[in-house]
């Protein structure tokens, strides 16, 4: 069950270190990577946006969406080396980067370790700092059907993602998802305090966008982002939530326009 579409986007499959990565691709122009959050139930179609100024290249993380799952990867510093060996195979040196929520921690994670390959990032509601003002989300408490209603400030923007009948199938897929998601993010008090110790020499120009009314990681958070990051510039979206990227055009412009400067 999706209610997105792929349609103009080439797919291809890769197999790195015995895994199948799927990766997704479309326009012309430089390339760009962006790395999708702990969910793909919403696809990417708002990055069609992007498609007439930039060659957007859209992977799935194993253990995400159409890409297979990889037992042996248990860190962001792994998805790190998984994203080394995918962009070799796929002749990658130089890019812009982007990402979102967890993608917004590995896109953080790859341009430190490999800082000559990333020309621009953006970074969209990143997840990997912790701020006593911003407590997360009790998850323990939340009931499926309530998700979508945190992830955005319209809720009809998710309805043909998120249906309200929403099958077996569709419920599997997304508690897959979130098991990946939790063996990356298991330890988030370390990784503060790592990022906030390597942030300082980043070294790469970054956008950090924020949703006004976002419900998952709280607005508060992007002062944080600002203040660890040296020059980075950081823009607040008034009226938007979680998923930043999908339910704000203005928000996807400011992107663009950051990244062509690169």
């Amino acid at each position: 069950m999706t209610g997105y579409s792929t349609e103009g986007f080439a797919r291809d499959e890769h197999m790195v270190d015995g895994v199948r990565s799927v990766v997704y691709s479309a326009g012309k122009g430089p390339s760009v990577v962006f790395f999708h959050g702990g969910g793909t139930f919403h696809g990417f179609e708002w990055a069609r946006d992007w498609l007439d100024r930039f060659h957007v290249i859209l992977p799935y993380h194993p253990g995400f969406g159409e890409s297979a799952d990889d037992p042996d990867i248990g860190s962001v510093a792994d998805y790190v080396m998984h994203y080394t060996a995918l962009f070799a195979a796929l002749g990658l040196t130089r890019f812009g980067l982007s990402g979102a929520s967890l993608g917004g921690r590995l896109a953080t994670e790859f341009a430190l370790t490999h800082r000559a390959m990333v020309n621009r990032l953006v970074l969209a509601a990143p997840a990997g700092l912790l701020a006593p003002e911003c407590p997360p989300p009790d998850w323990a408490s939340i009931r499926p059907e309530d998700v979508p209603k945190l992830l955005v400030a319209d809720p009809a923007v998710i309805a043909r993602w998120w249906p309200a009948d929403a099958d077996a199938a569709f419920m599997a897929e997304r508690a897959r998802e979130r098991v990946s998601t939790g063996r990356v993010l298991a330890d988030m008090e370390a990784a503060d305090r790592k990022m906030r110790r390597r942030l300082p020499r980043l070294g790469v120009p970054t956008l950090v966008l924020w949703g006004g009314k976002d419900h998952i990681l709280l607005p508060g958070l992007a002062r944080h982002w600002g203040q660890a990051i040296p020059g980075s510039t950081v823009t607040m979206i008034d009226e938007a939530g979680h998923l930043l990227l999908d339910e704000s055009p203005r928000a996807r412009k400011l992107a663009a326009d950051f990244l062509e400067r690169g």
